[in-house]
């Protein structure tokens, strides 16, 4: 088990601002809102600020190869993060660059590492080429954590062992594909509730269990796993979602394990009618995060 420091002795911020592998050039990802907020610097420790980039050039034409050079570059980030001891806090880009996270982790503390997923997301992205109805590569990057599609992607993240299903727990994924449910179902994977009276498996219990199994974990926030009304502006923002203090609550949760190395607040739209809320939704969960760490420490390097 690794030690938990109380609170972190510094934070890194990875900013991505890439949607997919396409440069945001047209949406900042909120990543100018959330500097001007000094949201990253209200816990009061260290912060180290850096967005990783890729030359245009050198991407390939292939999409999930081009993903995966994208996700080598955060995974080169989180993993500098990690060595020099800091908890790592990923905002910007899209569930895409999670497997960049994960690869991240490995290359910082080895593919041997027992790193449990949270997933808070109101879609499971869980489908592989064979399951999925809209052909979305967004909608499938926990899969690719799990080894169960396009390798190209994870193996050039840095993913070397791919992540086992009983270290997946998807909280909330009120709109799943219906193959994509039928495979989650064929998997040691766990869906959990968000919030009382929500549908899943008790979230603290699932998490204690989780926690019990794992050297560290990553917890990834999909802003689209909260209601419409709160991500006016969410490509693919779900009615019928929590609030934020429900969200906050799940945050909390998983925080409290004092286990959680990195997490990510992705897919907040800082552009287009509504963007407004959708950035104060994105501050919000940022802070839920460092309150987090702040209460509960992280896990060392």
């Amino acid at each position: 088990m690794f030690t938990a420091h109380h609170p972190p002795s510094g934070l890194e911020v990875v900013g991505v601002r890439y949607r997919g592998s396409t440069p945001a050039t047209d949406d900042e990802r909120a990543l100018d809102a959330y500097v001007a907020s000094a949201v990253y610097w209200e816990p009061g420790i260290p912060v180290v600020y850096g967005e990783p980039t890729l030359p245009v050039g050198r991407l390939s034409d292939d999409r999930p190869t081009a993903l995966g050079q994208v996700c080598a570059a955060i995974a080169d980030a989180v993993a500098a993060g990690r060595r020099a001891g800091r908890a790592v806090l990923v905002t910007g880009g899209d569930c895409t660059h999670s497997v960049g996270v994960f690869g991240g982790l490995q290359r910082a503390h080895g593919p041997a590492t027992r790193v449990g997923l949270v997933w808070l997301d109101a879609h499971g992205d869980f489908n592989t080429p064979g399951t999925t109805l809209s052909g979305m590569l967004g909608g499938m990057p926990v899969a690719v954590c799990a080894g169960l599609a396009l390798p190209a992607w994870r193996e050039l993240a840095g993913v070397l062992a791919p992540l086992p299903t009983d270290r997946i727990v998807l909280v909330d994924v009120r709109n799943l594909d219906e193959p994509e449910a039928r495979l989650i179902a064929a998997t040691a994977t766990t869906v959990a509730a968000v919030g009382p009276g929500r549908p899943g498996a008790d979230l603290a219990a699932t998490v204690r269990a989780l926690a019990n199994r794992c050297d560290l974990l990553y917890l990834h926030i999909d802003s689209d796993i909260l209601d419409v009304s709160l991500v006016p502006n969410h490509g693919t923002g779900e009615p019928h979602g929590p609030d934020l203090p429900t969200v906050a609550a799940a945050i909390d949760t998983v925080m409290a394990t004092g286990m959680v190395a990195a997490a990510a607040v992705v897919s907040v739209y800082g552009a287009g009618p509504g963007h407004e809320t959708s950035v104060a939704s994105g501050i919000a969960l940022i802070r839920a995060c460092l309150d987090g760490w702040r209460r509960y420490g992280a896990p060392g390097p």
